[in-house]
């Protein structure tokens, strides 16, 4: 018997929770942590943002499925990771903050045996001057409540462009060290689509600004796949989406101060720019959420757990050294963290140990590099390995080998939704393995044999095929189980 408790409850966490609710003795208990009283589908959001389809179809209250399933669940923030207990009780715990409005700032000391630390990431809007929702001059799709300030947005551009009026909407990432660039691409597609729709795009002008240093990036490198028999590159088969949709790209960028009306960026060459715009969606760089740790005698200790990024350090090289040098041989694989062996973190809340693009700086010493995607699939898969390994501590001991999910050794299948419409949808359709480049094993980096990309009306079925799929998983209904990561 154990008790294990899951910081978060997005993709990586719920499904932890989901799975040791299934393979756990009768007596453990799973206690899940998290801020949000519902769980939000991501990756509809951008058709949220787009008014395409509501919020309610994106999100669901998290109680009644933890009830369901026997997790107690607890709406509250993490604040501190007590690894060694403290000074009244050798057991470790965790500290948390109410965010319900019944207990609103309440805290409580959760013990745990052990400890899954998923707690996904700080949307730091506040590194660009002027960026996002609150108090700022963009909108965002992050949340389903941005998506849907964010269609509330685009719906007045477009009621202004039928009067006649000429407007400039641009889409992107809003710094230099942003990631998630294909929930970007996914959503200038959809506002270009919905633009079409409504007989106003040939007054209006889209632009995607990206730090990508080129475009099909996606911050993994690019890729070489197969399409049609023939072997392609993600630059030219993106460039060859945007010309066909005249969606004008600014690429090696990083925003550094948005007013109202204006963007102000920077380009890897060095030189610094404005960007008059009427409508803008630019997505925020991540962080670790504000986690302290200590020991038992009161220490601070959170540089040892934690990057300076904020993201939790596991077993992977974290040893400074040029991006030639770096494999993928860095890469975790169970996610354990080096210090206590009772703590994972998965999805986006560990600390990945390099960039998978080329780092890049501008002559003005301006890092503009998409940091490592660790969403959707691989995320979900960290969550059960992670979950399959404390279940095997739990009843075979502390011998039991650790479950591995390596993104060295991971597929990925992407779905970037390129408009909606059950006969005018469309998708880019890509699928990578592995998602960290393996260059000793693959000449390209990866396996041609399943690394494609398709685009088409067949893609956007699938996206929302997998849009329902996912969220009857989410909810835990019968053979959930059975649906892949």
């Amino acid at each position: 018997m154990a008790d294990i408790v899951v910081l978060g409850a997005g993709v990586s966490g719920h499904t932890a929770a989901l799975h040791l609710t299934r393979m756990l003795p009768e007596g453990s208990t799973v206690t899940v942590v998290s801020p949000n009283e519902q769980w939000n589908w991501i990756p509809s959001n951008i058709w949220v943002g787009v008014g395409k389809m509501p919020k309610k179809k994106v999100v669901f209250p998290l109680a009644p499925v933890y009830k369901r399933h026997g997790v107690e669940f607890r709406q509250a923030k993490a604040t501190t990771i007590r690894p060694e207990g403290d000074s009244d009780d050798p057991r470790p715990a965790v500290d948390i903050e109410y965010t319900d409005s019944s207990r609103a700032g309440q805290v409580e000391r959760l013990r745990y045996d052990y400890l899954i630390n998923a707690t996904g990431p700080q949307l730091k809007f506040g590194m660009t001057e002027g960026l996002g929702p609150d108090g700022g001059h963009t909108v965002s799709v992050c949340t389903a409540e941005h998506a849907v300030d964010a269609a509330d947005s685009l719906k007045d551009v477009i009621a202004q462009l039928k009067k006649g009026d000429r407007k400039t909407l641009v889409v992107g990432a809003g710094h230099g060290t942003c990631t998630c660039e294909g929930a970007a691409f996914e959503y200038v597609f959809n506002v270009d689509h919905e633009l079409r729709a409504a007989g106003v795009r040939d007054r209006a002008r889209v632009i995607y600004l990206t730090n990508e240093a080129e475009l099909g990036d996606f911050g993994v490198g690019g890729l070489v796949f197969n399409q049609n028999g023939f072997e392609t590159n993600s630059q030219l088969w993106t460039e060859s989406l945007f010309r066909e949709r005249e969606v004008e790209a600014i690429v090696g960028a990083h925003v550094h101060r948005v007013e109202p009306g204006v963007i102000h960026f920077e380009t890897l060459d060095g030189n610094h720019h404005e960007l008059h715009m009427d409508f803008a969606m630019l997505l925020p760089p991540f962080g670790g959420v504000a986690l302290k740790a200590y020991d038992r005698a009161g220490k601070e200790i959170t540089d040892q757990l934690f990057a300076p990024s904020g993201f939790m350090k596991v077993d992977a090289d974290y040893s400074p050294k040029p991006f030639e040098q770096w494999t993928s041989k860095d890469w975790p694989a169970t996610y354990q963290s080096p210090d206590y062996d009772n703590i994972w973190a998965v999805g986006i809340a560990f600390a990945p140990p390099h960039q998978i693009s080329r780092p890049q700086k501008s002559p003005n010493g301006t890092v503009i590099a998409p940091a490592p995607p660790r969403t959707g699939q691989p995320s979900g898969e960290m969550g059960k390995a992670a979950a399959i390994s404390i279940a095997d501590r739990i009843k075979h001991g502390s011998s039991a080998k650790n479950h591995e999910a390596s993104m060295t050794t991971l597929g990925a299948a992407c779905v970037a939704s390129a408009g909606t419409g059950l006969t005018t949808g469309s998708a880019a359709s890509m699928v990578m393995m592995p998602i960290v480049p393996d260059r000793e094993k693959y000449p390209t980096g990866r396996d041609l044999s399943f690394t494609r990309g398709e685009i088409g009306l067949s893609g956007h079925w699938t996206k929302l095929l997998l849009h329902y799929m996912f969220i009857y998983k989410a909810k835990g209904l019968p053979g959930w189980q059975f649906i892949p990561e």
